[in-house]
């Protein structure tokens, strides 16, 4: 019977994990092999370069400038999401007074979790052509309109949001933050009505404020859910490519103005597809890749601590 078992588990693994290993490891390693060659992408014909396309990365003015634009949305997109997030799945859960039991979320909770998860449920496409009109740079922009209207912009000379060196990338961080928080506030809300209510009746009976019992009982409880939105927001940042080629200026794949709100994924998309250097992108695959699991692991270590227990 156990090796009937064995047989019949593998029968039903043997198929996925062929198709996972043609489809996401074999290409994985091809990207790997095809980033120490010249290859540009148009044939099988390319020579071995050995590490040059990773020596000329690191000395590449505008790759450099793209990966400090992702350690600035890496650093800015999980702090930003989660803090408000938490704040506002902790006011329509617990936020509120009176009730059964004494604990619940503010008057129409429901109806705001809808309103805040909606974003997210647009499109990333979508979503940047939205933006894109909001940030208009011209009077019939949404967001100069305001402006003008209540005499904040001249309408000779409007803002024009994406096309200044200095506003195009936090423009970009303000989209995904919009479009981030509902969907992490619906699931820190998931894990905060996994809280037995009596756990903050007892705080509040303590005299514990609102604010002492959402960082000694709320965050310690959520810090498994936490440390996973961390690190999907930071895969996020370490990407964004979708958002940025659409909605910002450029030839092709966005990045504009002059680089300044280049990542290293559009970096990669505009010297793979538009440069014909695809054995220098696929080093700047490698390299994403790389920094990525570094980034996640690094992420998981430094936030572990001991499990609670409710």
């Amino acid at each position: 019977m156990q090796q009937g078992k064995y047989r019949f588990v593998t029968g039903f693994l043997i198929v996925p994990v062929v198709l996972y290993a043609v489809f996401m490891i074999w290409p994985y390693m091809q990207t790997f092999g095809y980033s120490f060659t010249n290859w540009q992408g148009q044939s099988q014909e390319m020579s071995f370069v050995g590490l040059d396309n990773y020596t000329a990365l690191f000395s590449d003015s505008v790759f450099l400038k793209a990966l400090w634009h992702n350690i600035l949305l890496l650093f800015f997109l999980p702090v930003a999401t989660i803090l408000l997030a938490l704040f506002f799945a902790y006011m329509v859960n617990v936020g509120g007074r009176g009730g059964a039991g004494g604990i619940r979320g503010v008057a129409g909770s429901g109806f705001y979790k809808i309103l805040f998860f909606v974003p997210h449920v647009l499109s990333i496409a979508i979503l940047a052509v939205l933006w894109r009109a909001i940030y208009r740079g011209d009077v019939a922009g949404l967001i100069n309109g305001v402006f003008i209207k209540l005499g904040l912009s001249d309408p000779a000379h409007p803002i024009e949001w994406l096309n200044e060196p200095d506003l195009v990338l936090w423009c970009v961080a303000f989209v995904l933050l919009w479009w981030g928080v509902g969907f992490y506030l619906v699931l820190f809300s998931a894990a905060m009505q996994s809280v037995p209510k009596e756990i903050y009746e007892a705080a509040l009976l303590d005299g514990a404020s609102r604010t002492q019992s959402f960082f000694r009982v709320t965050l310690p409880l959520l810090w498994d859910t936490v440390q996973t939105a961390w690190v999907y927001l930071a895969i996020l940042a370490m990407d964004c490519f979708a958002l940025i080629s659409v909605m910002t200026p450029g030839n092709s794949y966005g990045g504009g103005p002059d680089h300044n709100s280049e990542v290293m994924a559009t970096y990669l998309m505009r010297n793979f597809l538009s440069f014909g250097k695809s054995g220098y992108a696929c080093a700047m695959g490698v390299v994403i890749l790389g920094l990525t699991l570094i980034l996640s692991l690094v992420t998981l270590r430094i936030s572990r601590r001991e499990r609670i227990e409710y």
